[in-house]
C-alpha cells in the first residue's frame, strides 16, 4: 500500500487543518455521490472507470484479438491526455529502454515536430520492410485534434503501402459520435469509446490507457484494482484520506503564495508520470475565472524533478531560493533490480562509505539527506512512498492524484474539469492554417 506522510514536514499546523477540514469534507461529498449514480452521468465520470467490468471486457477482447496478429510495433498517435497516461505507465512499468528490451516496441507520435516524426517514420518503415506487423492506435477524444489527425494521415498512408489488410492493424479510440468515430464505423475500422464525460486528462483508466498497455503486456486488471483500492481510500473521512489531505496542504500553501508544486520523483522511470501530472494540475487548476465568474487567475505551476539527477542542477534553487514552492517527494521502496558498488576495487578511496553498498542504499541515503535539508531550510513537502513499481501501485498513485485534483479544484473554487483557455491557441491555429 502507498504510504503518505505529511506531519512535521508539510509545515501546516493542526489548527490550519482543522480550519480547512469542513471545506475538504464538502469537496468530497460530490465524489461519493457520483459513485452512487448511474455511471458516466456527471463530471466525476472517470471515477467509474476502474470498476466498469463490461467496458473492460470489450477492451480486453480487442486486445486479445490484436495480440493474435503478432504485433511487433505499436504506434500510439495522440497528444496530451491521449498519450501522457499510457506513456507514463508504460515507462514506469518497463522503463525508458523498453524498445531495446521488450516486444512489441512502442513509438509515441504526438507533436508535429518534423524531425521527430521523420525518425519515427524511418523506424516504422524499416519494420514494415522487414515484414514486421505494425499496429496504429490513434487516440483523440474530439476526433479532430490537429496534430493527431496530421499523424494519422502520414502513418496510415505508410501502413497502407505495405499491407493490403491494413484495416486489421488500425484501432481508433475516441468519443462516440466524433468525426473519427463516424469514419471508423463507415469504413469498418475497430473503434473504442471514451465515455463522453471523461475528460482527456482523467482518461488514463479508459480505453486510452487500457488498450495500448494491454497490447504491450501490462496487467491491466491489477492496474485497475490498484485504482479501485485507492479510490476507496480517497473516499474516507478527510484525516484518513491522502487525496483530501494532500489537496488541503497544497491549498494552504497556495494561500501563502507558494505557487509552484514540484513532484520530486526518486525513480527515473517515473519521469513521465510527472509529465502526466503536469497536465492534470495545469489544466485542472490554472483558471482565469472562479466558479462565480470572477477573474482570479488561479494556478499552481507544476514541475517535475528527478532524484538524484536534479539535485545537481536545482537543489540550490529549491533550498536557497524563494519560498514559493511546495514539494511532493515520491519514492519507491523496492526497485526491480539490484546493483552493488564492488568492494576491494582498484577504484577506491574516492568517496567514503559507498563500497559494498547497493545503489538502493545509496539512493535512500540521498533521499533522507535531501528531506532533512528541506526540513532544516523550512521548505514544505509531503512524502509519498510506493512499495514498488507494479501495476497495482501505479494504478493507485494515478488515482490518488486524480482525486487530489478534483478536491483541490473545489478548495480553490475553480472548475477542475474544464479548460476554456486551451481553445484560444487552437482557434488561432485553425485561422492560420486556413490562410
Amino acid at each position: 500500500m502507498i504510504a503518505f506522510q505529511y506531519k512535521k514536514i508539510a509545515r501546516i499546523s493542526s489548527k490550519q487543518i482543522k480550519q480547512m477540514q469542513r471545506d475538504a469534507a464538502s469537496a468530497l461529498a460530490p465524489l461519493r455521490a457520483s459513485l452512487k449514480k448511474k455511471p458516466y452521468t456527471d463530471e466525476f465520470a472517470s471515477l467509474h472507470l476502474p470498476s466498469d467490468k463490461k467496458y473492460q471486457q470489450r477492451i480486453a477482447s480487442l486486445v486479445a484479438e490484436k495480440k493474435r496478429l503478432g504485433v511487433d510495433v505499436l504506434v500510439v498517435i495522440g497528444i496530451g491526455g491521449s498519450n501522457l497516461g499510457s506513456m507514463a505507465l508504460q515507462e514506469a512499468l518497463t522503463g525508458k529502454f523498453h524498445n531495446e528490451l521488450y516486444s512489441p516496441k512502442v513509438y509515441y507520435a504526438d507533436t508535429v515536430d518534423p524531425d521527430k516524426t521523420a525518425d519515427i517514420l524511418c523506424l516504422v518503415r524499416t519494420a514494415l520492410e522487414k515484414k514486421q506487423r505494425v499496429l496504429i492506435n490513434c487516440i483523440t477524444k474530439s476526433g479532430s485534434t490537429t496534430e493527431t489527425i496530421a499523424h494519422l494521415h502520414v502513418f496510415f498512408s505508410l501502413l497502407k503501402k505495405y499491407r493490403s489488410d491494413y484495416k486489421k492493424y488500425v484501432v481508433f479510440t475516441t468519443d462516440k459520435g466524433s468525426p473519427l468515430w463516424n469514419l471508423a464505423v463507415r469504413e469498418g475500422f475497430d473503434v473504442l469509446e471514451i465515455p463522453a464525460l471523461v475528460g482527456g486528462r482523467y482518461s488514463v483508466f479508459s480505453a486510452v490507457g487500457q488498450f495500448p498497455l494491454g497490447l504491450l503486456g501490462s496487467n491491466v486488471s491489477k492496474l485497475l484494482k490498484g485504482a479501485r483500492d485507492m479510490r476507496t481510500r480517497c473516499l474516507l473521512p478527510v484525516l484518513r484520506n491522502p487525496a483530501a489531505m494532500s489537496a488541503m496542504i497544497l491549498a494552504a500553501h497556495y494561500t501563502r503564495s507558494a505557487r509552484i508544486h514540484d513532484l520530486f520523483m526518486f525513480s527515473a522511470d517515473l519521469e513521465s508520470v510527472g509529465k502526466w501530472y503536469r497536465q492534470l494540475m495545469g489544466e485542472s487548476i490554472g483558471k482565469e475565472h472562479d466558479l462565480l465568474g470572477n477573474k482570479v487567475y488561479c494556478g499552481m505551476t507544476p514541475t517535475v524533478s528527478i532524484g538524484s539527477t536534479d539535485l545537481h542542477s536545482m537543489a540550490q534553487l529549491y533550498l536557497g531560493g524563494p519560498f514559493d514552492k511546495c514539494t511532493a517527494f515520491v519514492t519507491v521502496q523496492r526497485a526491480n533490480n539490484s546493483v552493488r558498488v564492488p568492494k576491494n576495487s582498484v577504484i577506491k578511496g574516492l568517496v567514503a562509505d559507498i563500497e559494498g553498498k547497493t545503489y538502493a542504499q545509496v539512493l535512500q541515503a540521498i533521499v533522507e539527506g535531501t528531506q532533512v535539508a528541506y526540513q532544516k531550510a523550512k521548505r514544505p513537502f509531503i512524502d509519498i512512498r510506493l512499495p514498488d513499481k507494479s501495476e497495482e501501485s501505479l494504478g493507485a498513485l494515478l488515482q490518488l492524484f486524480e482525486m487530489q485534483m478534483m478536491i483541490l479544484g473545489s478548495l480553490l473554487n475553480v472548475n477542475p474539469f474544464d479548460q476554456p483557455s486551451v481553445e484560444k491557441y487552437k482557434k488561432e491555429t485553425r485561422r492560420l492554417l486556413r490562410s
